[in-house]
């Protein structure tokens, strides 16, 4: 059975990751790319669905783990009754190829260790043909199925039902290379990797893109460590950012919200070229920019809300029966059925990411700005219609307030465009368009009664993502208006200290209810707290979501608070992201003078 959520790792190259447990097993690994088909799969069955295990034999082992440094090198250290081993797993960086290490060091005494490979391609439904490793002076094994081909060097792997088992003994001073390299089948078997030189290269190189961030203030790791997430999630030559490293990870354990996020939302894209933007990292602001040119070039009317990591369109979404679930909560779903919904808040986030682009300095190009005119073209025309909002409702579509707060925001963004950058642009007509826009919303997205904007037009109900109101600029973070809506927010949303994102019993959603606090959410919160003069409120709820990140600071997508564990995909670049925004207000907050304020 696939461990807790929060006991698995991610190691990365940049272009995929692998999950890591903390009983030493490789449950779940995706090459070449994040959104490539699995060939450890055990984090949606068990081990017969595909893992990589090398700990102790020794069951009563226990271990600790970290990150060396600012790094995506994990390093788990096993103590036995008859010594101390590690094991420092990481993917190489920089290489061009799709590799693996684990490496074994004995510290001290002496640990017997264990490894057993199970290889399972396409999502665990072939079973690869396997052949010992030839004219070569270490041992090795070569397993073929199809397109995929993989070559693992180090000690010598016995065949049994399917699997491949080695038992080793390390003692102190003691070191055991072992090294997995995916390639294409049809091509020659890859030489093996000089694993000092490939550690060095990659410890330098995460350590000094973890340098470079521009943060200093409270939460300082959590804020290193979530800037770190966001780059590994980030394809190293494509440029675009995964929602996250795993696929139908559940919401609700044993519940059908299992979607698959190993795709480019351009909503979460752009959120996460602003935390990156904001920080220093103007070159992966370029490289984003590059990316989004090419996914969404040609008829604006064909934009889609999602891509995959190249840009890819065809993403439709299907159920996998060769993988059973995490804990049986099914279906196991690849690609992912929002690809084909409108949600018109998209281009609202894109224009405001690529407007903190230009404030950054990042210049524009012969291409971004006319992309930009015709994004806006296309709203002009469909900013009114009804859509899918922020969750992406697999209900009814409606006129979702968070959804024309954005619209307002595309069309701010481009006025601001002109009146402040000089590019050319029908200035008084998207003038007169924000204004209209604004005027809906103040008129049928707000409840009088409960003194609060609303989850869609017409309802009473409210909705997390109102609290972005403040964040685009629609209104003051201390707007009367925004904080009847926090109110009615904090009365109908909290669970134990933690933000829901909707009723979901009363929503328009199309799902059967149940999943826990969505983490960006509570984020969110804290954000409006510390904008809005609550300082001792927002450092007290931070100080709870502190709690919340594992042992090596990941964070998924929501946080189950009656079992203590994490739920969703992980590690998700939406929770990261709205972490450092979070930090963020926190610290200029306490860099002024406004006193905190009374609820």
């Amino acid at each position: 059975m696939a461990l807790n959520i929060e006991d698995y790792a991610l190691i990365s190259d940049c272009h995929s990751g692998a999950m890591v447990g903390r009983n030493g097993s490789i449950d779940w690994l995706c090459l070449p790319r994040y959104d490539s088909a699995s060939l450890f799969g055990a984090l949606l069955g068990n081990e017969d669905h595909g893992r990589w295990l090398v700990r102790p034999a020794d069951l009563d082992a226990t271990c600790e783990r970290e990150y060396i440094g600012d790094t995506f090198i994990l390093k788990t250290t096993w103590t036995t009754e008859t010594g101390v081993a590690e094991v420092i797993d990481f993917m190489p960086h920089g290489d061009g190829r799709a590799d693996l290490v684990r490496l074994v060091r004995g510290v001290s005494g002496s640990v017997e260790m264990t490894q057993d490979l199970r290889i399972r391609f396409s999502y665990a439904s072939t079973v690869p043909w396997v052949r010992q490793l030839q004219d070569e002076p270490v041992n090795g094994l070569i397993a073929v199925a199809g397109p995929d081909a993989i070559v693992v060097r180090g000690p010598h792997l016995r065949p049994s039902d399917h699997r491949h088992t080695s038992d080793f003994t390390v003692s102190d001073g003691d070191r055991v290379d072992i090294q997995m390299t995916w390639y294409p089948s049809h091509r020659p078997t890859p030489s093996a990797t000089d694993v000092d030189k490939a550690f060095e290269q990659t410890e330098e190189w995460w350590n000094k893109w973890a340098k470079a961030c521009s943060h200093e203030g409270p939460y300082y790791s959590d804020v290193i460590r979530s800037m770190l997430v966001l780059r590994a999630l980030t394809h190293e030559t494509t440029g675009g950012i995964v929602a996250a490293a795993t696929t139908s990870l559940p919401e609700s354990f044993g519940g059908n919200r299992n979607w698959d996020y190993r795709y480019v939302w351009l909503r979460d894209a752009s959120l996460a070229l602003e935390v990156l933007l904001s920080h220093g990292y103007e070159n992966e602001a370029e490289q984003w920019r590059l990316w989004l040119l090419r996914a969404i070039a040609g008829d604006p009317n064909d934009v889609q809300i999602m891509y995959g990591l190249a840009g890819e369109r065809y993403l439709p979404e299907r159920v996998l029966p060769s993988l059973p679930g995490y804990r049986d909560s099914t279906p196991v779903r690849v690609g992912n059925a929002a690809v084909a919904q409108f949600q018109s808040d998209v281009i609202g986030e894109v224009m405001v990411a690529l407007h903190a682009a230009r404030v950054a300095g990042v210049e524009e190009t012969q291409f971004s700005w006319p992309l930009q005119r015709a994004l806006m073209a296309f709203l002009e025309q469909n900013w009114h219609r009804p859509d899918q909002g922020l969750w992406e409702m697999r209900g009814p579509a409606r006129e979702f307030t968070h959804s024309r707060v954005m619209v307002w925001a595309a069309f701010d963004r481009a006025v601001r465009g002109i009146t402040e950058f000089g590019l050319e642009g029908p200035l008084k007509r998207w003038e007169a368009m924000r204004d209209r826009v604004r005027r809906d919303i103040e008129d049928r997205g707000f409840s009088v009664s409960r003194n609060s904007y609303t989850q869609f037009f017409g309802s009473e109900q409210v909705d997390a993502s109102l609290l972005v109101l403040p964040q685009v600029g629609y209104c003051e973070p201390d707007d009367p208006r925004m904080l009847g809506t926090v109110a009615a927010i904090e009365e109908d949303l909290l669970r134990d200290g933690l933000l829901m994102r909707y009723i979901t019993h009363a929503s328009v959603d199309g799902l059967p209810p149940g999943e826990h606090p969505f983490l960006a959410c509570s984020y969110w919160l804290v954000e409006q707290y510390a904008t809005s003069g609550r300082m001792d409120d927002a450092k007290k709820l931070m100080d709870r979501l502190a709690e919340l990140p594992n042992d090596v600071g990941l964070l998924s997508e929501e946080y189950d608070v009656h079992s203590g564990h994490q739920a969703g995909n992980t590690p998700q670049a939406f929770s990261h992201l709205a972490l450092v925004r979070a930090v963020d207000a926190i610290v200029a907050g306490s860099q002024s003078p406004t006193q905190s304020v009374a609820k």
